[in-house]
Formats: C-alpha cells, structure tokens, sequence
C-alpha cells in the first residue's frame, strides 16, 4: 500500500466519538462566542470557552469561513434533528412545534450573529441558505402536518410562512434587553391553535 492508499483509507475511517465530542464542544464555544463577540471573535476566546488551545481550532478548521460555515452546518442539523425527537417526546404534537420553535428561536439569534458575513461575497457561503431552508423546512412542515392531523392548529400556514414570521420577530429587538423574542414566537404558535 502507498501513501496515498494510506491516506484515503484515514480519511474515509468515521471519527472516534471522542473526536466528534471535541469539535461538537469546539462549535457550541464558536457559537456561544459568536453571539456575545460577533464572528470576528479571537480564536483565543473561542478556545478558552471551550478549554482547548487555538491549535485544537486550527486543526479542525484552518480558517475562520471553516469554522463559521462548521458552526452554522452543525445548528442547523442540531434543529433538524430535534424535531423528530420531539415529536416521540412531547405530550402533543403542537407543544412539539412550540419547543422546536423556541430551538429554532434560539438558532436565529446566534445565526444573526452571522448574518453579515453569511451575506459577504466570500464563496464559502453561498449555499448556506438553500442548505438552511432544504433541512429546516421539511421538519417544520411535518411538525405542523402533525399538529393539523391531530385537530390542534389552523391549516392555513405553511411551513415557510411560519419560520418567516419566527424570523423577523427574532431580528426585531437587535440588543434590545427588553424585548423577547422567545415570548413573542410563543404567542405566534399559540395563535395558531385552534377554539376547543
């Protein structure tokens, strides 16, 4: 076997759970960071919040479009996956929608922390939106598909709808401490319901 054999044999081998527990821990501190500091964050930060050395960083993302994209990829499945579960969990499949809205509340605030370079003309992030909508909408449709079947809410609302209407009123207060985004999302779900 050659190097090159060699090489793509490592490539293809998953990484250890180990492994994948430090770069999920590396992102949430991204993340975290990006929200309080913005995505110009020093590396140093962002690995003193997730108790590594900026080298740990570098290996995994050796640039700052790496980790920014990283970030963005891994909230996203992180709010695709929760629907689902939430849907097993919850005692009804509108208190599903509700919670999945408060994670989806929660992405948007750190996903605006992005916004103005996810809007750059850096080719790194062209497809970020497609990506985000391809993921997020289905899971929001079969929430509310759930919440229809089960006699629960309205069906006048699509899924795109709904997350439009979560977004802007997640932009709305910018740094405002009095305004509540979270809150406001809430109501917009219960408004949905429908009379008993």
């Amino acid at each position: 076997m050659n190097d090159s054999d060699a090489r793509a044999g490592q490539a293809a081998r998953p990484k250890r759970a180990d492994a994948r527990r430090n770069q999920e821990s590396l992102l949430e501190a991204a993340a975290a960071e990006f929200v309080t500091s913005g995505v110009e964050a020093p590396v140093r930060d962002i690995a003193a919040r997730a108790g590594v050395g900026t080298g740990t960083i570098y290996r995994h993302f050796p640039t700052r479009a790496d980790l920014i994209v990283a970030v963005y990829q891994h909230q996203v499945e992180a709010c695709a996956k929760a629907g689902s579960d939430l849907l097993a969990s919850s005692m009804s499949p509108h208190a599903a929608l509700g919670q999945w809205i408060n994670q989806f509340v929660d992405f948007l605030v750190t996903k605006h922390g992005l916004a103005a370079v996810l809007h750059s003309d850096d080719p790194s992030f062209e497809t970020l939106h497609t990506y985000f909508l391809d993921r997020l909408i289905p899971v929001c449709t079969q929430l509310l598909d759930a919440a229809v079947e089960a006699g629960e809410i309205r069906s006048d609302i699509t899924a795109y709808e709904l997350m439009r209407g979560v977004g802007s009123l997640s932009i709305g207060g910018g740094k405002d401490p009095n305004y509540d985004a979270r809150r406001l999302a809430e109501l917009l779900v219960a408004g949905l319901r429908l009379p008993s």
